[in-house]
């Protein structure tokens, strides 16, 4: 059965110190499939991509690029419509994430509008 995926936004901290390292995540983004668009801002080291994907998939395939990868702290992704994949992505609930937070893969949680 495959699930239908919804349009997501994923934020990324990826350790990049110059164009180059840039132009590495660059590649491996421009050849995911599912990417409607990406922004890489060096400055920041944050890497915003939008599209139909799976937050992990995108994570994947940024390392692929070498460079240190990890979630944007408070801002793992957002959908921007309700998913039914999101709850196949994100088993557990709310109260389990800190527990999840030490395993070696961060646990996905839709972002909450903060006040």
């Amino acid at each position: 059965m495959a699930a239908e995926l919804t349009i997501q936004t994923v934020v990324l901290k990826v350790a990049m110190s110059c164009e180059g390292c840039a132009g590495a995540v660059r590649r491996v983004l421009s050849k995911m499939e599912g990417i409607e668009t990406f922004d890489i801002d060096l400055k920041e080291q944050k890497v915003t991509v939008k599209g139909n994907v799976k937050p992990e998939d995108v994570f994947q395939t940024v390392s692929k690029s070498g460079k240190k990868t990890s979630y944007w702290e408070g801002k793992a992704t957002a959908p921007d419509a309700s998913a039914p994949a999101a709850a196949e992505a994100a088993p557990n609930t709310a109260a389990e994430a800190p527990a999840a937070a030490a395993a070696a893969v961060p646990e996905i949680t839709p972002a909450k509008a903060d006040t």
